[in-house]
């Protein structure tokens, strides 16, 4: 060791955890063996071997090794017992992740130091000073800020997640002092990831502006009666032991004993044989090919090593997603190697563990200052992982005021950061805002690059809703996780997956409802005119409540097989419908207000009719007077009355009497019809009109159907009829900006192609494969009809029990579609599962699965969970199964649009197209299209959405797209 050599002192410690929080669950395809964190360590071991810090020569290491704290407690627990006590126990997939990675850096020919009653960071300390007086050069790789004490001269150190040198500049940036007085820094400021408790009221900021000042920790201590300050002054000579106590914690013991020398760390040639070998055992494709191909090893002759974990038992089948993390990075973490931690099934101990731990509101921190909302970022960005709530003026986030923050690091550990607060004066509108609170500016600029850093994986519940609140801010979140879509990918079908429905599922704990702090009724008032202290009880409960929630609900994914729908189903769609919520469409404001002139007319028809009908003038929007003509006075049979005593006249009811040719049945149902396009649409849609941007934008919820469809509120956009006149003058309101046209990509049949494939249908396989039209098709099959010259009638019939199959259409339901008797529908649906019987098969099969297991499972593995289909109650039977037969066919058809919309955006990008997407309607997104694109974007657009559902699936049948463009969404249609 001496001049010219270049030791690399990797913290295996360090990138762990932030490693596996920012990537995806990944498994070991044969067993379901968690692998994701040694995936990222593998790889970033191979690439800083083969490459140092950059691909060009001359940096790489002479010298290497991996340093791990060793398990158990360290000399600083002497000092003081309270040292990293609060730290929470690694996931329980990660557990037996890290022996692997010991063996990981084994199998590369890699020192591998760790040793008992110190840290890592005392371990690399040592050896940095070591070689430093050798005169050899040192690189810490790691991003540590404890470590940041040993860089200056030929020491610095590199953040490989953020391929980012941090030398002395950077140390002055973070602390506000040179590298030498950082201790001096941390032992007043504290640490309260590793609850080193500092001085109370010192901040990073203010503990370097102390220390510039005074030098040292002892030299401001022994002066400390000079501060002017009343409160920092009283607190520095209070808690003047617990400051000396500090700096002890955080200075580095640079004088370990170690039995490794620098010699031992030198490199040498990786074992090609041994690596791919080792590499092969964990199923690392990707990586395998690499290192096969760089040390002239033939893969394919390698037999895998035999591995043992201890602890854990396999499963077979899991799925992985190795390839997807091939250039991750990632580290390890303290432990004996062993583990608990099964696939089987989720540690019931670590939900009563975590259920256990108290919810106390009143321990929570109100963050009033700039610098200790730094400080709470800083623990934040060392343990790689924080929960984050925004508190709002309303639940439109495109008109939403930010009034504060909430973040939350371990259970019970929380804060709330008021930021615009007002005071109250006696009425709704407030006063100026309440003082003690950091200016939103300030404030997203401490936050933002905590927000926007990809190595810090930020939690929250509906992370949609705080994306757009925080983007308006300037915010763009990256790498998060949503407790509301981990339940939903885990249970959907078993309840609700809102925080207080999963906070008491889960933790036994009812969280503070939001109208005991901001009232109900004609009482309500904003959050902004909530008093600060009980604002920060509910705020920062939320935030605490939803890191618990992610605690329990993570570890699932990979246990029961949710992962790859968690990772390529949901959580990527949040930006993407974010991006579409925000871009809002256009509508026609004045072509509104004509139709609902026109429907109000109609419906003034309509109504004289009905009266006419009736006999007599009465009230047709209540259902008791309509009761009372119907089946008291013109003695209509087929009534039935509800519990209130009341006839009832349901849609249900009013069609069949339709059915039977009763004309005022049917024009209550074409009243109804016009009032509520009036009232839900033409009348409401103006008051959606945002005033910013003169565009409407509705929400989007991932999680609200059992199937994986997408719902749209606020407004609905999904239900607007298209299959009448009126429906259609809806959609014409809704146009294309100037200079653009909207394209509507609609997929064709796509359920009845997904019916194809999964129940194996010949015949309906072979007529989408020719391209035939399926409903002739039918038509023919069952009615032994030729397709040409068809009668429109006959074709009708086909299409309507086409459908009607997929969503379990009684013989009741198709005679009242198509005005029929009962019995004549009965004879159709028997004749169809004659000629097609393997949709029978399909539909006995897959109740058969759903009774044995409460779920079904789309071609995609998104399950839907039907724990009711066991019942007693027939009806309820009945009803679920209807569900789990159509929940695969609807929820693979749903996956699909959601793999095109995952996918178009950056694929547009690359084909430098300016078009963007606006809605998803079902099986139909519309775009708004630069004018002059429309031929180059719509072959873009169709192709994506063809060729969705690979390579995840290969389908049977072809899936087609219908693309137009036109100035309105009726005319693209």
């Amino acid at each position: 060791m001496g001049p010219g050599d270049h030791v690399f002192l990797v913290d295996g410690s360090s990138y762990i955890f932030r490693a596996y929080h920012a990537l995806p669950p990944l498994t070991r395809k044969s067993d379901g063996l968690p692998v994701g964190a040694v995936s990222g360590f593998c790889n970033m071991l191979w690439k800083l071997l083969r490459e140092g810090l950059t691909p060009e020569k001359g940096d790489e290491p002479t010298h290497f090794a991996v340093i791990f704290d060793a398990s158990g407690k360290s000399f600083r627990n002497d000092i003081y017992d309270q040292y990293k006590a609060h730290r929470p126990e690694p996931p329980e997939d990660l557990r037996p992740q890290f022996g692997l990675i010991r063996q990981a850096v084994h199998a590369f020919n890699v020192a591998c130091v760790e040793m008992l009653g110190y840290e890592a960071d005392d371990l690399i300390a040592t050896y940095a000073r070591q070689a430093r007086e050798a005169g050899a050069k040192v690189t810490i790789v790691a991003s540590d800020k404890d470590l940041m004490q040993l860089v200056g001269g030929d020491v610095d150190m590199f953040d490989t997640m953020k391929n980012k040198r941090i030398g002395p500049d950077e140390v002055v940036e973070k602390f506000g002092v040179p590298p030498e007085k950082v201790v001096d820094v941390q032992a007043l400021a504290g640490d309260s990831v590793d609850n080193v408790p500092g001085v109370p009221g010192i901040g990073v900021k203010t503990a370097a502006q102390l220390i510039e000042e005074f030098g040292d920790v002892e030299t401001l201590l022994q002066n400390a009666g000079t501060i002017k300050q009343k409160k920092r002054r009283e607190n520095l000579i209070e808690f003047a032991d617990q400051a000396r106590i500090s700096r002890k914690l955080v200075e580095l013991d640079q004088n370990v004993p170690v039995e490794e020398g620098l010699d031992d760390f030198a490199v040498t040639a990786v074992d090609g044989v041994k690596l791919v070998a080792f590499l092969k055992a964990l199923e690392f494709s990707t990586l395998t090919r690499r290192v096969a191909e760089a040390t002239d090893v033939e893969g394919a002759e390698v037999e895998p090593t035999e591995i043992a974990v201890a602890g854990w038992e396999a499963e077979t089948e899991a799925a992985s997603a190795e390839d997807a993390a091939a250039s991750a990075l990632s580290g390890g973490s303290a432990t004996d190697g062993k583990s608990d931690f099964t696939p089987k099934a989720l540690s019931e101990e670590r939900i009563d563990r975590i259920a256990s731990l108290k919810i106390d509101t009143s321990a929570y921190e109100v963050v009033r200052d700039a610098a200790a909302l730094q400080a709470w970022v800083d623990d934040a960005v060392e343990q790689g992982f924080v929960a984050v709530d925004t508190e709002t003026t309303s639940l439109d986030p495109m008109v939403a005021d930010l009034v504060g923050v909430s973040l939350a690091l371990a259970p019970g550990r929380a804060c709330y950061v008021p930021l615009q607060h007002k005071a109250g004066n006696g009425d709704l509108l407030g006063g100026g805002l309440v003082e003690g609170q950091i200016p939103v500016e300030k404030a997203l600029e401490i936050l933002k690059p905590m927000l926007e850093d990809p190595a810090i994986l930020k939690i929250a519940q509906n992370m949609k809703y705080d994306w757009l609140v925080l983007a308006r801010h300037g915010a763009l979140t990256v790498s998060y996780d949503d407790t509301m879509l981990l339940s939903y990918a885990l249970d959907a079908g078993k309840g609700g997956h809102g925080m207080d429905e999963l906070s008491k599922r889960w933790l036994g704990h009812e969280p503070i409802p939001y109208k005991e702090v901001a009232g109900s009724g004609k009482n309500a008032v904003t959050f902004d005119m909530v008093e600060i202290e009980r604002a920060a009880a509910y705020a920062a409960e939320d935030a605490d409540v939803t890191l618990r929630l992610w605690m329990i609900l993570k570890p699932r994914l990979v246990a029961e097989r949710a992962a790859t729908v968690y990772e390529t189903l949901e959580r990527p769609l949040v930006p993407v419908l974010a991006r579409m919520e925000r871009r809002g469409v256009s509508v026609d404001r004045q072509m509104l207000s004509r139709l609902s002139g026109d429907f109000a007319q109609g419906m003034a028809a309509l109504e004289a009719e009905i009266h006419e009908l009736a006999g007599e003038t009465f009230n047709i929007a209540s259902p008791k007077q309509l009761g009372e003509i119907l089946f008291d006075k013109m003695s209509l049979e087929g009534g039935k009355k509800t519990k209130t005593g009341a006839w009832g006249t349901g849609a249900g009811v009013l069609e069949e009497l339709a059915a039977r040719g009763h004309d005022l049945p049917q024009r209550v149902l074409d009243w109804r019809q016009l009032s509520k396009l009036k009232s839900t649409y033409t009348d409401a849609l103006p008051g959606y009109i945002n005033a910013e941007t003169n565009r409407v934008h509705t929400s989007y919820s991932l999680a609200s159907t059992t199937t994986g469809r997408l719902s749209s509120s606020e407004p609905n956009l999904q239900n607007i009829p298209v299959r009448t006149e009126e429906g259609r003058k809806i959609r014409c309101a809704f146009v294309a900006e100037k200079g653009t046209k909207l394209v509507s990509a609609d997929y064709s049949q796509i359920e009845l192609r997904v019916l194809a494939h999964m129940a194996e249908i010949p015949q309906l396989k072979q007529a989408f494969e020719d391209g035939l039209d399926i409903h002739a098709m039918t038509a023919s099959e069952m009615f032994g009809v030729p397709i040409e010259g068809m009668e429109p009638s006959v074709r009708r019939r086909a299409k309507a029990i086409n459908f009607g199959i997929i969503y379990g259409i009684s013989a009741f339901g198709l005679a009242a579609q198509l005005g029929i008797p009962r019995g004549e529908a009965k004879d159709y649906i028997d004749k169809y599962f004659e000629r097609f019987p393997g949709i029978r098969d399909y539909m006995e099969e897959t109740k058969k699965f759903a009774r044995a297991h409460g779920y079904v499972e789309t071609v995609f593995g998104r399950r839907a969970h039907y724990p009711e289909i066991n019942t007693k109650n027939p009806n309820m039977r009945a009803f679920q199964e209807r569900a789990a037969i159509n929940a695969p066919i609807q929820g693979s058809a749903a996956d699909i649009i959601r793999r095109a919309m995952l996918r178009m955006e950056e694929a547009l990008k690359h084909s430098d197209l300016g078009a963007e997407m606006l809605l998803q309607v079902h099986d139909e997104l519309i775009f708004e299209v630069p004018e002059g694109e429309v031929d180059k974007t719509i072959p873009v657009i169709t192709e994506i959405m063809e060729k969705a559902a690979l390579p995840a699936v290969q389908l049977k049948v072809p899936l087609q797209v219908d693309a137009r463009a036109a100035d309105n969404w009726n005319e693209a249609h």
